[in-house]
């Protein structure tokens, strides 16, 4: 053979050997991946010249931003989504950042909160756990149905409007049979009283049925058995404690006064007396931006309502807040006392001065 060819030969073959060299040295290095090693060393490369554009936002505007990932939505999918929704400017950088860092595998179907001051690494883990899609919504004791409405639409999260809430709990709304009969709702009632408030973490695909299902429930759990059982041993149904405990809620500033509250209010319901309770008069009157107005004594008079216990004997038809559990278990278990009248004491601390009659009352005053 001639040397030429020899040499030939052995050149080739040292060519192979380092070609089997260097690729058995590149998937030891890779772990395997000589592909993904690969192209991860490509996309590190085109990065490294782009580590200011990860690092900026689209702009200082933190309004959260609702978006959503489909399941199956791949990559490129999700990033030309950010792109539509003005959160990213590159949709290719994107898809890149999450390919580099394995982001892309741990991407979740869910809906999120993001918003426009984020950059691309902050939203690439944001979208790794769809667990935080979640936010906070609070109720407060003594809120009437408006309130809760009005709530909702100051909330950028919720996906429907107060109306909308309305709709669902309002006067006529469809009421879960099941509900109704245990705790005695009059056919067409609002659900007015029964939206227990507390602060929840609601969930970002959250409708408005759930909404109003969640209150409901909740109610029912912090309620417990055993108070609406008691409270039937009374010749009570559950509305009609309700109706008393929005008055209490209303009434009361400090929780540790209720029970003596609800105290007047059962004495006066045992012995025939009127409620004659301010928030009765100030419910149906209240307007959006200010649902309850200061009231005069002649509002106790001009206010033509059923629900105003100045003129009408007995429970208002209905609740007129949504009480907390301290005011529900006040009215089922009131202090006891012989009171029948109370009125802000002059320290103007919050608190209440009782009187046993009505000169007594007078002599309250400030």
């Amino acid at each position: 053979m001639p040397r030429l060819i020899r040499y030939g030969l052995l050149a080739a073959a040292v060519l192979v050997l380092f070609a089997l060299l260097s690729a058995g040295a590149l998937f030891v290095i890779s772990g395997g991946q000589p592909v993904d090693f690969i192209q991860k060393t490509l996309i590190r490369f085109s990065l490294s010249s782009r580590q200011a554009d990860l690092n900026r936002a689209v702009s200082t505007d933190t309004t959260p931003l609702r978006f959503t990932v489909n399941p199956g939505d791949t990559p490129p999918v999700i990033a030309q989504n950010l792109l539509a929704q003005n959160l990213i400017t590159d949709a290719r950088l994107f898809v890149d950042y999450v390919r580099l860092y394995d982001l892309d595998r741990q991407l979740e179907a869910g809906t999120y909160f993001l918003n426009r001051s984020q950059t691309i690494p902050d939203i690439a883990i944001a979208l790794t756990d769809s667990r935080f899609s979640q936010f906070a919504f609070r109720i407060l004791e003594g809120w009437r149905l408006e309130e809760i409405a009005t709530a909702i639409d100051n909330n950028p999260f919720f996906p429907f409007t107060g109306t909308d809430f309305l709709a669902a709990v309002g006067p006529g709304a469809p009421v879960d049979v099941a509900f109704a009969q245990q705790v005695g709702l009059p056919a067409g009632a609002s659900l007015e009283g029964f939206l227990y408030p507390d602060t929840y973490q609601v969930p970002a695909e959250v409708t408005v049925d759930w909404l109003r299902d969640f209150l409901l429930d909740t109610f029912q759990e912090r309620v417990g058995p055993q108070l609406p059982l008691d409270a039937q041993a009374q010749g009570l149904t559950l509305y009609q404690v309700v109706t008393l405990a929005s008055i209490v809620e209303r009434e009361a500033i400090h929780t540790d006064e209720q029970p003596m509250i609800a105290s007047v209010y059962r004495n006066r319901l045992r012995d025939g007396m009127r409620l004659e309770a301010d928030p009765t008069v100030q419910y149906p009157i209240g307007r959006a931006g200010n649902w309850w107005p200061r009231i005069t004594a002649a509002n106790y008079s001009n206010v033509i309502s059923p629900y105003n216990t100045y003129l009408n004997d007995g429970l208002p038809p209905g609740p007129i807040a949504n009480p907390g559990l301290a005011a529900i278990q006040a009215a089922v278990y009131p202090a006891t006392s012989d009171f029948y009248y109370f009125r802000a004491d002059c320290r103007s601390d919050g608190y209440h001065d009782f009187a046993r009659t009505f000169q007594e009352h007078l002599a309250n005053g400030c």
